[in-house]
């Protein structure tokens, strides 16, 4: 059977490289799966879920904004976040989300300008996205 080579980078580090038997990734206009001998593309990925089909199995990394390529047999993601789901702290997650919430409060008071406010917000998107993971794999 066909496999793919899923690569998975971020700023900090190369985070997931293995051979696997399918993905799917949240992509900005829904979820997006890749099998093998899959057409050559290249989109934008949103904060989400990312699962990993392998061997019969499935793992679940939640990421951020970033961008998928996929070209002959090879998956490469770059993202600003990747994280294994059962490692997100939700105390963490949550108080992140109110300090950016905050921020953006006093942003309309005008202490931000819009590039602290754009990036305010999608700490906020990436956070939620994070926590709702967590939730629903905790059951």
């Amino acid at each position: 059977m066909a496999t793919l080579q899923l690569e998975i980078v971020t700023p900090e580090k190369k985070a997931y490289s293995a051979e696997i038997d399918s993905v799917v990734l949240p992509g900005v206009e829904g979820e997006l799966g890749i099998l093998p001998n899959h057409v050559a593309v290249m989109t934008a990925i949103k904060p989400g879920e990312l699962k990993i089909f392998k061997s019969g199995k499935e793992e679940s990394l939640a990421v951020g904004e970033g961008f998928v390529e996929v070209k002959d047999n090879k998956v490469s993601v770059l993202t600003d976040a990747a994280i294994n789901i059962e490692d997100i702290d939700e105390g963490k997650v949550e108080e992140a989300m109110k300090r950016a919430q905050d921020a953006i409060e006093k942003a309309k008071a005008g202490e931000h300008d819009e590039a602290e406010v754009a990036a305010l917000s999608a700490i906020i998107t990436r956070s939620a996205a994070h926590l709702h993971l967590k939730r629903r794999k905790r059951g």
